[in-house]
Formats: C-alpha cells, sequence, structure tokens
C-alpha cells in the first residue's frame, strides 16, 4: 500500500472510539465472508466506513493493483484517459489505477453509500490526481446508465448483487468501457461469479488481457479447482490493531478478469499455485495459451528461464514478458 493512502487512513481512524469501530470491523467481516446478496448499502455511518476503510481498503487496493499490473503488462503503453470506479466505495481502485498509471485523468465513483462517498473524496484529497474526481450516489443494479470511459473496474460488488443485477452491470460496463477490470474474493464462489462475467465480456466482443492466456473456456473442469491468486499487503500497526492480528502482512486472496476491446497480448501462460521450488527445479502449474493446465518443471539447464523460474510469484505471466528469446 502506498505511504500517502496508509496515511490518510491512520489519521481517518484518529479519534474514533477502538470499540465502536471494532464491532464495525466484526459485523464486516461476517458480510464479506459470505455471498449473501443485499438490497441495502453494507455501510451505514462514519464507524461502518472507518472501520471498512481500515480493514478492506488495504487489501482490496494490493488485489485491484495486482489485477491492472497484469493488465498493463498485456497492453504496454496504453494509458486509461477515463476510469469509472463501479460501488468504489472509499476509493480504493482508484488509488489503484492512479499508481498503475500515474497522472490526472477523469475519474467517477459510484456508489450506493453516501458515507462512503464522502470519506471516499476527503481520503482522495491526500492523492493531487484524485483531488478533482467526482464521487456520485448512484444505484448499483439493473437500472445503472454509465458514461463512455476507457477503463471500468468493478471491485468486491458481485457478492453483494443478485444474478440479475449482477448480469445488467457487467453488460453496462461492457457497453460503456474499453477494458473492464473485475476483482472478487478468492473463494470459489468469487470465482463462479468472476467466471460468470468473463463470459458476458467474451460474448460481448471483448478480449481475455488477464489473466487467461486466451478467452476461450476456462480448463478448470467445475466444482474441481477455482482460479485465484494471492496479494501480499503490507500492514501499518493501525491496520494489525483493528484486524486484531499480530503479523506485519497478510495475504489477500482473489479471484479477476482483464478484458478488453484493445489489441492486446496476453501471457502465453500464467502461474495459477505458488511455485514449488526443489534442489535444481522449480515447477510450475500454467494455464496455457492451448487453453489446458499443466504443470513444467524449469532446471538449472534452463539457464536464465531458470533464474526466471526462481524468481517466479504466483500469477505472474510465463515466461515473463522481459524473458530471452
Amino acid at each position: 500500500m502506498n505511504d500517502p493512502l496508509r496515511t490518510a487512513l491512520a489519521e481517518l481512524l484518529d479519534g474514533l472510539p477502538p470499540t465502536e469501530v471494532t464491532a464495525a470491523v466484526d459485523r464486516l467481516i461476517t458480510h464479506y465472508r459470505g455471498d449473501t446478496p443485499t438490497h441495502a448499502p453494507i455501510l451505514r455511518d462514519r464507524a461502518d466506513v472507518a472501520a471498512y476503510a481500515a480493514y478492506r481498503m488495504p487489501a482490496t487496493f494490493a488485489a485491484v493493483r495486482s489485477a491492472l499490473e497484469a493488465f498493463a503488462a498485456a497492453v504496454p503503453g496504453w494509458t486509461p484517459g477515463s476510469h469509472v470506479d463501479i460501488g468504489g466505495g472509499t476509493g480504493a481502485a482508484t488509488w489503484a489505477v492512479a499508481e498503475t498509471w500515474p497522472g490526472a485523468r477523469g475519474v467517477t465513483v459510484l456508489d450506493w453509500a453516501e458515507p462512503a462517498l464522502t470519506l471516499g473524496r476527503q481520503l482522495a484529497a491526500a492523492h493531487p490526481d484524485l483531488t478533482d474526481a467526482r464521487w456520485q450516489r448512484a444505484r448499483i443494479g439493473a437500472d445503472l446508465t454509465l458514461d463512455d470511459t476507457d477503463l471500468v473496474t468493478v471491485s468486491y460488488v458481485l457478492n453483494e448483487l443478485s444474478e440479475t443485477d449482477r448480469a445488467a452491470l457487467v453488460d453496462a460496463a461492457a457497453r460503456a468501457a474499453r477494458t473492464v477490470v473485475l476483482v472478487e474474493a478468492g473463494t470459489p464462489a468469487g470465482y463462479r461469479r468472476v467466471l460468470e462475467a468473463r463470459d458476458r465480456l467474451v460474448r460481448a466482443g471483448f478480449r481475455v488481457a488477464a489473466p487467461c492466456p486466451h478467452s476461450a473456456a476456462c480448463p478448470i473442469a467445475p466444482g474441481t479447482d477455482w482460479c485465484h491468486f494471492s496479494a501480499r499487503v503490507g500492514r501499518s500497526s493501525l491496520h494489525r490493531q483493528v484486524k486484531g492480528g499480530s503479523l506485519a502482512y497478510e495475504d489477500e486472496k482473489f479471484s479477476y478478469v482483464a478484458a478488453t476491446r484493445l489489441p492486446a497480448e496476453p501471457a502465453p501462460a500464467r502461474v495459477v499455485r505458488r511455485p514449488q521450488i526443489r534442489k535444481g527445479q522449480v515447477l510450475l502449474d500454467l494455464c496455457e495459451t492451448e487453453e489446458r493446465l499443466h504443470r513444467t518443471t524449469v532446471t538449472k539447464r534452463h539457464g536464465d528461464l531458470y533464474k526466471a523460474a526462481r524468481d517466479a510469484d504466483w500469477g505472474d505471466a510465463w515466461p515473463p514478458y522481459d524473458a530471452p528469446s
């Protein structure tokens, strides 16, 4: 998490009663671990919003940032001139976009919780690229309408919607945007929601740029596994206090799809499990262009590729985009 956001979050909780924030965190944890759609804003008041920001913003930022990095590698040289964040809450995705592609752009954050928008606007004042962002109240669902934009992000929102509203949201994003990036929790249910959205985007004419090396059907047999990745989140002492943990980091599991109408160069393969490093070899589980899952073994005789494999991480392109040909 970048320092301006960390500082802004620290200032946010200053003066709030710890017991009030902890109670709100407990309720939010119960919600975010569930899969029940809701027809009312999850964030009800200032304490809820502050707890959400402390509990979820660092992890959401890290997950969205990872997804955007993978997309940016597949579309080198492109920078979005405009960005709409649907269900953006306090704005974690806008911070991730600003870090991926620095510079001012038109930014609109849509959410149905006015306290979240108010706080998001307050936090954004600490980032020079976000000071002119629009924070707009909107019902996220079947009635959503969007202006044309380069980039739409939707992070940790689909789980709050009914199946009908999820489909309508994805269709609205597809009509309005050149690129759509959706992020959900890295659970089997989160993966299923991402897969449904991926299929709708492909049918709408989008090409999958990441994480998949192709836009064909996912090779994972339904019910046997799920595609997800991990982003490490550095935790401040404040963050550890709010979440009741002692470690200096946590790993945020997430599923995502980044689809675009732009010319894209998806990775030849994607590392879909944590690499296994053995003596003189590295085992990589890959999703490949041939629409299959495959384990490959990289050994010292592969030279520079072996060094790259030892440095490879879960979610990386394989071989790396800058690997010697």
